[in-house]
């Protein structure tokens, strides 16, 4: 039975990569120290195929089994994380990168870093392929998760050229789906958060400015797809159908049903007017491409809602 170890796992996206690897076989190692991730979201996998392992991956790791896959996913993601814990997030970036590309090292293993769309920052370059290098501002508010992936993505590079570590490199793009926390500051959750409320649903800006949603499964597809690839260099993975918050706030308030109005805010320092990828690598190398649309993932996710509450 293959072993793999998934950083962050705990996490939203975390925990449904970790769904994935044990339904399809694999021993599974959780990795994560539960500053934004949560017990709830993996509890359901507690068994001899998985192991929670509460550790902050920004001190030394050691695993003593063997390893075939590693998933680095650990860190803040949303802003609101991001903003409150900025020391953290770049010394996961750095040192907790560090020490999974060790481990990956001293185990063999294939070493996938998850990386962003945001180390593209405000692009001049409309969609985003992975040959574009970035407009980002390095001492903006965003600059210690912006920055703390770039510098991940620099590191794992570096293990690859000179310690011949086996690595490859995802650009994540927006991603929703269950599990979700409400509160995270992230636009589809804090859409459904207010319409299901009739609250005033709350856009940044006039609403213009656009953003691309994959929905989690089709997401962690691509992850394993690429895990799985003997490709090293950055891939986009994210659904290029791009919309505007706009847009995104009233498809949000047809699927709910909602009496809720749309109010306008200031827009938040250094925040992209665009994002979209160009995933013309990821259909060419790995055969992926989103199947899933807005309005079925959208259904998906207020379904569990009903079902059971949100896990925080």
């Amino acid at each position: 039975m293959p072993t793999a170890v998934v950083t962050g796992g705990a996490g939203f996206l975390g925990s449904h990569l970790c769904d994935t690897l044990v339904a399809d076989g694999y021993r599974v190692v959780c990795v994560d120290n539960l500053e934004t991730g949560s017990l709830q979201n993996v509890e359901h996998l507690r068994g001899e195929n998985f192991t929670f392992l509460n550790h902050d991956l920004t001190r030394h790791i050691e695993i003593d089994e063997a390893v075939d896959l590693i998933f680095h996913l650990a860190s803040p993601a949303s802003p609101i994380d991001y903003l409150r814990l900025p020391l953290q997030t770049l010394k996961v970036g750095s040192y907790g990168t560090h020490n999974a590309l060790g481990l990956a090292k001293w185990k063999r293993a294939r070493f996938l870093l998850a990386s962003t769309s945001e180390v593209y920052g405000d692009p001049a370059v409309h969609p985003q392929p992975e040959s574009y290098w970035g407009n980002v501002n390095p001492i903006g508010p965003r600059g210690v998760y912006d920055e703390a992936k770039r510098y991940a993505e620099a590191l794992t590079m570096a293990y690859h050229r000179q310690q011949g570590v086996d690595t490859c490199i995802v650009r994540i793009f927006n991603t929703y789906g269950t599990r979700m926390r409400p509160y995270d500051g992230r636009a589809i959750p804090t859409f459904i958060r207010q319409a299901q409320a009739n609250q005033p649903i709350t856009v940044f800006g006039d609403g213009s400015q656009t953003r691309s949603f994959c929905y989690v499964d089709d997401l962690v597809r691509g992850l394993i797809a690429l895990a799985k690839s003997g490709e090293h260099l950055p891939v986009n993975i994210g659904n290029p159908q791009e919309l505007t918050l706009l847009q995104l706030a009233e498809a949000v308030i047809e699927a709910t049903g909602s009496k809720s109005e749309i109010v306008f805010e200031a827009l938040p320092v250094d925040d992209p007017q665009v994002r979209q990828p160009d995933i013309t690598r990821a259909r060419q190398l790995l055969g992926w491409e989103p199947q899933i649309p807005l309005e079925e993932g959208l259904r998906r996710m207020l379904q569990t809602h009903e079902r059971e509450p949100t896990s925080v």
